[in-house]
C-alpha cells in the first residue's frame, strides 16, 4: 500500500493533489474527504481554529492506523494532509484520499481512518 502524509502549516492545494493522483487499472473506487473549518464550535461563533500537533508521535500514530487500513482493506494508497496553525473558516484543514478496487472497501476505511484519526493521533484544535 502506497502512503502519503503531510502535516503542514501551508494551506491545502487540493488541485496539486488531485493532478498528483497515481493509481492502478485494477483500482475503481478513488474516495477523498475535505474537510473544512465551519463557523461554529459548540454553539459559539468562531472565525478559525488554531491546531497543534505532536508532529513526531502523530506521524508514527498515522503509520499505524495505515497498517491497520493494510491489514483490513486492499487499499492501493492512502494519502492524507492535516494542516496545523491558524485555519480560517470554510479554509481546509485536512484532504483524504483512499483508493481501492471497489467503492465500499475505500468509503469504509476513508471514514474509520478519519474516525480513528480524531481518537489517537496528538492534534489539538483551540477555536478562536
Amino acid at each position: 500500500m502506497q502512503r502519503e502524509l503531510t502535516i503542514t502549516a501551508a494551506e491545502i492545494d487540493e488541485p496539486a493533489l488531485l493532478r498528483n493522483r497515481k493509481f492502478s487499472t485494477g483500482m475503481g473506487a478513488i474516495i477523498y474527504f475535505l474537510g473544512v473549518v465551519r463557523g461554529t464550535e459548540e454553539g459559539a461563533t468562531i472565525h478559525a481554529i488554531e491546531y497543534e500537533a505532536f508532529q513526531r508521535m502523530a506521524e508514527h500514530q498515522f503509520n499505524l492506523l495505515f497498517d491497520e487500513m493494510q491489514k483490513r482493506w486492499p487499499i492501493e494508497s492512502v494519502r492524507l494532509v492535516h494542516r496545523i496553525g491558524t485555519v480560517k473558516v470554510n479554509e481546509p484543514s485536512l484532504w483524504v484520499e483512499v483508493i481501492a478496487p471497489h467503492r465500499g472497501e475505500a468509503f469504509a476505511a476513508c471514514q474509520w481512518l478519519i474516525d480513528e484519526m480524531k481518537r489517537v493521533a496528538p492534534i489539538w484544535k483551540k477555536p478562536m
